[in-house]
């Protein structure tokens, strides 16, 4: 069990990270900078303060408006900052303290930024899959090596090629079901579940499946959606792919023990 110190670190580096992920999401969407210009109010262009910036602390103060004018601060920021602290603790408690918990936390930060834009956007970033895919691959590689599995390190760059590859091949089967973001997104999922073993890579993936044919099947049965609507599929793929991160060993090992294979 990883110490109070190792959990309550990463909660703290969770919240500046979702402070972070909400400027990601606002601005690669719409092509900004993520430098320039500093933060400001979208209705009265007022610069945000930097006591005006601290995660979740300084929307309760405001009573989520803004400080100059007055305009309502949507509750989507503050969320996605507690749910990125919350992600972070509980990534901290499954993987400890060890070299492969920068590149877990990468793995789940990713994975709630692309989920939401996907919901604004009905799209994925090749800004961001670009760059951090291979940044993932670096740091599981490492971590590998440095703790002496180079199996492990083999197996989690061929999981990212087939979990890559079978999403682009039903992608170019259904292009309306699945879009090549979603097949981009996959390579980075599998090399993170490849990372923990084959059997958590296929219990994401069957996750996420699962979770987004049955609300796809329903939202068309309650005529929420017609059969031709795009829905999003990212976010599916990302709550999978968390799924069997942060509970995959006991899932895994329940369904072993029923199908009689252990």
């Amino acid at each position: 069990m990883p110490d109070l110190l190792v959990l309550s670190g990463c909660l703290l580096l969770g919240l500046v990270f979702g402070s972070f992920a909400n400027v990601v999401i606002a601005r690669v969407p719409a092509g900004g900078s993520l430098h320039t210009p500093p933060s400001t109010c979208p209705r009265c262009a007022a610069p945000i303060r930097p006591y005006d910036n601290i995660p979740v602390v300084s929307w309760l103060l405001l009573r989520a408006r803004c400080r100059s004018c007055e305009a309502s601060i949507s509750v989507e920021y503050p969320l996605v900052e507690i749910a990125c602290a919350l992600l972070f603790a509980a990534i901290g408690w499954r993987i400890g303290l060890s070299w492969a918990l920068p590149g877990f936390l990468l793995f789940g930060w990713l994975l709630l930024v692309v989920a939401v834009i996907d919901v604004h956007t009905r799209r994925i970033p090749n800004r961001l899959t670009y760059p951090l895919t291979p940044t993932l691959l670096v740091l599981l590689v490492g971590a590998a090596l440095l703790e002496g599995t180079p199996g492990v390190a083999l197996r989690s760059l061929l999981g990212g090629l087939v979990a890559f590859a079978l999403l682009l091949v039903l992608a170019l089967i259904n292009p309306r079901g699945m879009g090549m973001g979603d097949v981009k997104l996959a390579a980075f999922i599998g090399i993170g579940l490849g990372y923990l073993g084959w059997g958590h890579l296929w219990l994401g993936l069957f996750t996420g499946f699962l979770g987004g044919g049955v609300i796809a099947g329903l939202l068309v049965v309650l005529r929420l959606r017609s059969r031709k609507d795009h829905i999003p599929f990212g976010p599916w793929l990302s709550l999978g792919a968390l799924v069997a991160l942060l509970v995959g060993q006991p899932l895994i090992a329940t369904y072993l023990r029923w199908a009689g294979w252990t």
